[in-house]
């Protein structure tokens, strides 16, 4: 798949009041198959860091988003508007069984791109871990957006 997409993504996550931001722009590949839509993009951890990870989000319609990370730990969580999935985290010390539940699931992605927002609670063992905003912008890459 050619990397010739602009993924810009925004992320908030409250954790006892306390709040973290990530934002992250990276090229990326994005496809529609059948009723799906693909964002494909590698995220490494560290600027150290050589070994990547691929996340791939598989989008459907307005009502459900499907993130998939390989690369090592290899995760498939599941947020679809309006319910809760029990979906299995594997992370460097081990794996975690979480709930997640979506509250908010809206697109506007066409074939040109567009933009992804879903806001999630997460749960460990039923107790609220944390509440979570997620928004996903993409866009044609031109020359003007990359830098060496």
């Amino acid at each position: 798949m050619e990397e010739n997409y602009l993924i810009s993504i925004k992320g908030r996550q409250n954790v006892d009041g306390q709040v973290g931001k990530v934002e992250l722009t990276t090229l990326g590949s994005y496809v529609k198959r059948g009723p799906y839509r693909f964002i494909v993009y590698k995220e490494y951890m560290s600027e150290d860091d050589t070994s990547q990870k691929t996340s791939i989000l598989k989008v459907e319609g307005n009502s459900c988003l499907t993130l998939i990370r390989r690369g090592g730990d290899n995760t498939r969580l599941i947020l679809e508007n309006g319910k809760r999935h029990l979906c299995q985290y594997d992370t460097d010390y081990g794996n975690l069984m979480i709930g997640i539940f979506t509250s908010h699931l809206d697109t506007t992605l066409d074939d040109a791109g567009g933009r992804l927002d879903v806001s999630y609670t997460l749960d460990i063992n039923s107790s609220l871990s944390s509440t979570n905003e997620l928004s996903i912008t993409v866009k044609e890459a031109k020359n003007s957006d990359v830098k060496n």
